[in-house]
């Protein structure tokens, strides 16, 4: 008998460690882009499916299993989306982006258009969330508010940004945004980043 090894499956229908190649092949067998590795413990497997892949594929993973990525928090989940929202004036030109934790790459940007930064923040999750489950991908979400995840979990931008011609567009985008919330059921795990202990959410404008 070989061998026993785990294999780690980032991308693929169902992401996480199984113990056999037969399990993770049922996993990544048609999956465009499919990112997966066997490692010969668990105790490697784990550490790997909590990191990014790209610290993994294509080198050795006994070399990298301890490795966080560069100025990361040891507590931080690297293979994560993390989101955030800037905002010009509040009311005024909002725009929001996705980034991969791991890395830094922008993976979405929508604005600038006029709004508040709370819902910035709020759509900003929901256009994480879609395009996650669009894409077949298990990843949590990190943002840094409060009054965001809270709008998310209760379904509803609890904004008080008056609707009128200036907003009325915005307000198509928060309508489109519940209800695809109200519509569909989703996995992903929605995290606050902890900027008092993290330093600013890596999706950060950097403009303050």
């Amino acid at each position: 008998m070989g061998k026993k090894r785990f294999y780690v499956v980032w991308n693929g229908l169902e992401p996480g460690i199984y113990n056999t190649w037969d399990e993770c092949q049922a996993q990544i067998k048609g999956v465009k882009q499919a990112l997966y590795k066997a490692f010969d413990t668990l105790e490697e497997a784990e550490r790997a499916y909590s990191s990014t892949p790209q610290q993994y594929i294509g080198n050795s993973a006994k070399e990298k299993s301890n490795r966080k990525p560069d100025g990361l928090p040891a507590e931080v989940i690297p293979n994560a989306l993390a989101v955030d929202a800037a905002c010009s004036g509040n009311p005024g030109k909002m725009e929001y982006r996705g980034v991969y934790v791991g890395t830094g790459e922008e993976i979405f940007h929508f604005g600038p258009m006029y709004g508040t930064n709370n819902i910035g923040e709020f759509l900003a999750i929901v256009h994480g969330l879609a395009l996650l489950k669009q894409k077949g991908i298990e990843l949590p979400i990190y943002s840094d508010s409060r009054n965001a995840l809270l709008w998310v979990k209760q379904k509803q931008c609890k904004t008080k940004l008056p609707r009128n011609s200036k907003s009325e567009e915005l307000f198509g985008y928060i309508e489109r945004a519940e209800k695809w919330l109200k519509e569909n059921r989703y996995t992903t795990t929605l995290l606050k980043w902890e900027t008092d202990k993290w330093g600013e959410i890596p999706a950060d404008f950097g403009r303050k």
